[in-house]
């Protein structure tokens, strides 16, 4: 026999490297030959000897390092977190103002168009400015004369005519009948004069008739003002045809009477009454207008649903018509629980506070609500006063939650 081959530790290393080598080492005799062999034979049962020695060296390593913590136990192994702290108050009831707020535009009460009437013509000139205050029957602007005006006066010396063929026919006509008893004339010729001063009466008449026409022709050259009040716009120019029916010439307040016109949503509007006191808030001024409520709509526009209001208002000088303004009604007076907007949440069952019930769980509680103001929200039902309402960050709590109160703020808002 011959002898054997020696492994050293570098051939040890690379015996499970080299499959021409394990097999050569598998057929040597000697102890290496035989465990190698066991190995083979029963590769479960080793593997399982060498997982439980590599267990046995990560337990001996984990207990000999002092930083790493003992596993936990009690309560905290169980993995109980701690209850969130929440911070609550009790809702402020106080006297609460009751307003209804909607949007509109400045406007005159009475908005009227001035144009031309009759044949129309060009503008020879214009007497006033948008601004004007004007009183009733003043002269805005005047057509062009210059065709009516000579019939007015043919018209007129025809009329003259006509009165002194009459005034003549009359005088002869009274003639015979003065000597109509002394048979100087026949009964003919009295009836023919009687005749002509009739005729003669008549074309008095026509020619008064056709005078009068012209005159009124005429008249509707001077565009004037129908009513008393404030010019609003000018669309006059000099040399500008006016035609009836066109685009207004001017439009005209009458009585310099001033209103907001807005649009009101239909829930607001049944809580709204004429003569309700509002206050209105136009763009850029500073200073609010005190009004009332005039007039409600009849409808309620069925795209928009909103209706119409109309808040009357004392006249100013900064209450321009056009001008964007903001309203507001105030339609009662109560008591109501305020809380900050931080407390109020809100999804698609409607609006809700977290309140801490007995049981330190955090509850929901449906309210209403009712307006807004300086000092938070007002709600109008929903809370008795007594709740302990969490007051912040209640969007991240589920109903049912435990908490614990950390403060308990203040009644106050």
């Amino acid at each position: 026999m011959g002898a054997q081959p020696e492994f050293g530790p570098r051939d040890f290393q690379s015996i499970g490297r080299d499959p021409v080598r394990l097999e050569t080492v598998r057929g040597t005799p000697g102890a290496l030959g035989r465990w190698i062999d066991r190995i083979r034979r029963e590769p479960k049962k080793w593997g399982a000897i060498a997982l439980a020695i590599v267990l046995a060296l990560v337990a001996v390593v984990w207990a000999m390092n002092p930083s790493t913590p003992a596993p936990p136990s009690g309560a905290t192994a169980a993995g109980e977190e701690s209850l969130p702290l929440v911070t609550v108050m009790k809702p402020s009831f106080r006297s609460v103002t009751a307003t209804v707020s909607f949007t509109g535009t400045i406007s005159a009460r009475h908005d009227m168009p001035i144009g031309a009437d009759g044949e129309g013509g060009r503008i020879t000139a214009v007497y006033v400015e948008a601004g004007d205050k004007v009183r009733r029957g003043q002269i805005l602007a005047r057509l062009d004369q210059s065709v009516i005006q000579p019939q007015v006066n043919r018209l007129a010396a025809s009329l003259e005519e006509a009165r002194a063929q009459a005034s003549l026919s009359e005088a002869e006509y009274q003639r015979a009948k003065g000597v109509e008893s002394a048979g100087a004339l026949s009964s003919e010729e009295i009836e023919r004069r009687r005749a002509a001063a009739v005729t003669d009466d008549a074309r008095v008449n026509v020619a008064a008739a056709q005078l009068a026409e012209v005159d009124a022709r005429l008249d509707r050259t001077e565009i004037r003002a129908p009513a008393e009040g404030v010019v609003l716009t000018r669309n006059a120019e000099v040399g500008q045809n006016a035609v009836p029916g066109g685009e207004p010439l001017f439009r005209l307040a009458s009585g310099a009477e001033i209103e907001m016109r807005g649009q009101i949503a239909e829930q607001d509007l049944a809580r709204v009454q004429i003569g309700q006191p509002a206050t209105v808030f136009v763009t850029g001024i500073a200073e609010p207008f005190n009004g009332r409520v005039r007039l409600l709509g009849a409808v309620i526009d069925p795209d928009t649903r909103l209706g119409e209001i109309r808040i009357a208002l004392e006249p100013h000088p900064s209450l321009r018509p056009g001008a964007f303004a903001r309203g507001q009604v105030s339609v009662s007076e109560a008591q109501r629980a305020v809380l900050p907007q931080t407390a109020v949440l809100a999804d698609q069952k409607g609006n809700y506070v977290l309140i801490v019930n007995a049981e330190q769980q955090a509850e929901r509680r449906d309210v209403r609500v009712a307006d807004t103001i300086a000092e938070g929200i007002v709600i109008g039902e929903g809370l008795q006063g007594d709740e302990r309402v969490i007051s912040t960050a209640g969007g991240f709590l589920r109903a049912g939650e435990k908490v614990a109160v950390a403060t308990e703020q203040s009644t106050q808002p």
